[in-house]
């Protein structure tokens, strides 16, 4: 086989037409073998004799896209030094843009021998790992164009490629969980329907089962266990593994984009796949152990943030560059609108501390093509000082788990949560106003995929674990959860009445707060996972949407809030409420007031007792300008909460704040109006039920 110099960039196997570069970084490496594998499996080995600036590189002529490759590494196997090269492993291009199969945990996929990790393991492991694969760049995109939705009006929906479509019986079974399943009329008619402008999706980046989930009969359904950073995972694959993956993500980002809907990935970055030091020999770890991976003192072992064994390594110039190839890759090639990033937190640590200065954070701002995505942080990892919520840069939003521990807190009746209410439904103002941000700088949520749904949120006080296999020890055992009376099912109409007004306080609050609202997806159909608020691994009916038991009266009320939130310019200002006079108003932005109709003095912010308080929202004169530059200005509401156990008779404001009011959502029956119905009249009595919200429209 001929074999050109090729160039050392770009990193990876890249078709152009008439043949395909090969290149691979390894700065600890004495020799590189690429390794081609024919359509029957049979492997051919070719040596890379040429190395720029630490990258192995190639030029082979008449190689065609589908083409399976991989690299075998000569080098140290030095463990105590950080090095573990070893030729008998068959490795992963960590600048795949396909991946064939999965691994099959044999012994020969670790480094070490059977039982001794003190012995080097010289079995091969090609016939138990997966391949890379030569795709073809060429896609027909069309007049495709981001949708661009601002971020003040964008609503977020977390959802899972293979959950969400598994079980849809309006799908052919050739594409359920699928992307193009997701793809399809069926999926994009019920995102339309609820009103979302983005879907966020669990990690679709290449990622491995682990081997004790697959010997206990589960999968890593999550996905939080990436191996290859620029390939789409292979099983949500309809069409192919040989590169059709990527054909099939494109036509899926496509038809999304066609529908007005953002595509924003969940990224690993953190760690990988390969686990602490009795981890497989998968990929980075045979390439260049010291180079990818934070090392412990004694360099045999890995400093360890995220709690699956170990980080990547920040530090090093290669691996940064690893990342922002990656990330530039999914938005230029693959037409992405935006990352959530994994235990962001991670990220920020070039030596111990989290620095929020870190390079890496660097490299995003001065990015032309990254910076201008939509860029979400899990603003924590599990290493000591790794809670950052509120201390990321301006360019970020942020998972907001000060919020979803509030407004759970809340709604269960714990005392002394008016003041801190009041800052996470006004955007959060006090964790990120000084450092410049805005509103849009929270990503507000109260459930995700990590914890209970809504449903097992308002039915569960215990977490349900047992089918994971770990003896119910895994997951958060404080969940801030009420279970209104029962723990789990049951047939008694009044705490399933219960259930039902607090499921609906939830997305009150959620849709109706400053910020960006996250839905789980499945909330607004009355998804369960039977109290498992860990379920990680659970690829099976706990996880998958239920088509057949869809909540409907549940997914009208989200659908409509979703609907009001759009319609009104007020609950999705592009700044932070400031209690100053509006303009001609004579009055305030925002007021806050008691259940008795008078603005809430210091006194009664202190109240640890209180449940009950109301929030009017200014909508005349909202600072700043439309995309078209005109003023911003829209109806003025009142929010009524009582999250005690009985009925709240609230006095109505009166005078400047409003004469007349209209009922536009009451939880208590799960009803939203149209505004139409009788008016009341500022200064009389309203009764809110126990458990329950009232949202007042102002009649000028």
């Amino acid at each position: 086989m001929r074999v050109w110099p090729g160039s050392p960039y770009p990193l990876g196997g890249t078709f152009d037409g008439a043949g395909a570069n090969f290149s691979l970084f390894s700065e600890v490496a004495d020799g590189v073998e690429l390794c081609l594998f024919d359509a029957e499996g049979v492997e051919r080995r070719v040596e890379l004799d040429e190395v720029d600036g630490f990258c192995w590189h190639g030029y082979l002529p008449g190689i065609e896209p589908g083409q399976r490759y991989g690299w075998r590494v000569h080098g140290p196997d030095e463990p105590a030094e950080g090095h573990r090269c070893n030729p008998a492993k068959l490795l992963l291009d960590p600048y795949a843009k396909a991946v064939d199969g999965q691994v099959r945990w044999d012994p020969a996929v670790y480094g070490y021998g059977p039982g001794d990790p003190g012995k080097t393991n010289d079995a091969d492991s090609a016939p138990f790992v997966p391949r890379s694969v030569v795709v073809n760049p060429y896609f027909d995109w069309g007049n495709d164009r981001p949708p661009g939705t601002p971020w003040h009006d964008t609503v977020v929906y977390e959802v899972h490629v293979r959950g969400f479509t598994i079980r849809h019986p309006g799908l052919d079974p050739d594409v359920r969980g699928t992307y193009a399943g997701l793809a399809s009329p069926e999926a994009i008619e019920h995102l339309q329907r609820l009103g979302v402008s983005a879907v966020e999706l669990l990690p679709v980046h290449q990622f491995v089962h682990d081997a004790v989930l697959v010997n206990g009969g589960l999968r890593n359904y999550w996905g939080y266990n990436s191996i290859g950073y620029l390939a789409p995972q292979n099983e949500y694959s309809a069409s192919g593994q040989g590169g059709q993956q990527v054909q099939e993500f494109k036509t899926m980002v496509k038809a999304l984009h066609e529908a007005g809907i953002e595509v924003i990935l969940d990224v690993v970055y953190n760690h990988t796949a390969e686990g602490n030091h009795l981890g497989p020999v998968l990929s980075f770890r045979g390439i260049d152990n010291a180079a990818y991976y934070r090392l412990a003192e004694d360099a045999r072992f890995y400093t360890d943030y995220t709690g699956t064994g170990n980080s990547l390594n920040m530090r090093n110039s290669h691996v940064l560059q690893l990342i922002m190839d990656s990330l530039r890759y999914w938005v230029t090639e693959m037409h992405v609108d935006g990352f959530r990033f994994d235990l962001a937190s991670t990220l920020a640590r070039e030596l111990h501390d989290v620095d929020r200065l870190s390079a890496f954070f660097d490299l995003i701002q001065q990015d032309p093509v990254v910076s201008q995505v939509k860029l979400i942080a899990e603003p924590w990892d599990v290493g000591e000082g790794g809670y950052q919520v509120g201390n990321f840069p301006p360019l970020w939003s942020e998972w907001n788990g000060r919020y979803r521990d509030c407004v759970r807190d809340y709604w269960r009746g714990e005392p002394g949560k008016l003041a801190e209410l009041a800052y996470r439904f006004t955007g959060s103002s006090d964790l990120y106003e000084a450092s410049s941000r805005r509103p849009h700088a929270s990503i507000n949520f109260v459930t995700a995929h990590d914890g209970f749904t809504l449903t097992d949120l308002v039915s569960y006080d215990e977490k349900h674990n047992e089918a994971n296999g770990e003896a119910n020890r895994d997951g958060e055992s404080y969940n801030r959860s009420w279970n209104c009376g029962v723990e789990g099912p049951t047939e008694e109409r009044e705490v399933l009445a219960i259930r039902a007004r607090q499921r609906r306080n939830f997305l009150v609050t959620l849709f109706l707060s400053q910020g960006i609202p996250m839905l789980l997806g499945g909330d607004e159909l009355g998804r369960t996972q039977g109290g498992n608020n860990n379920a990680y691994c659970q690829d099976n009916e706990v996880s998958w949407f239920d088509w057949s038991r869809v909540d409907e009266p549940m997914l009208a009320f989200t659908a409509a809030l979703v609907d009001l939130r759009r319609s009104n310019p007020v609950f999705r200002r592009r700044r932070f409420f400031h209690g100053r006079p509006v303009r001609g108003s004579g009055i305030s932005d925002i007021g806050w007031f008691t259940a008795a109709g008078t603005e809430m003095t210091e006194a009664d912010w202190e109240e640890g007792e209180a449940k009950a308080m109301g929030v009017f929202l200014n909508g005349r004169d909202i600072p700043g300008l439309d995309t078209r530059g005109e003023r911003v200005s829209g109806d003025s509401f009142l929010i009524l909460l009582n999250a005690g156990p009985e009925a709240v008779a609230f006095t109505l404001p009166k005078g400047n704040w409003g004469e007349s009011w209209t009922k536009m959502v009451d939880t208590w029956d799960g009803a939203v109006l149209d505004g139409g119905g009788s008016p009341l009249t500022g200064g009389e009595e309203l009764e809110v039920g126990a458990h329950a919200s009232v949202l007042l429209r102002r009649v000028d």
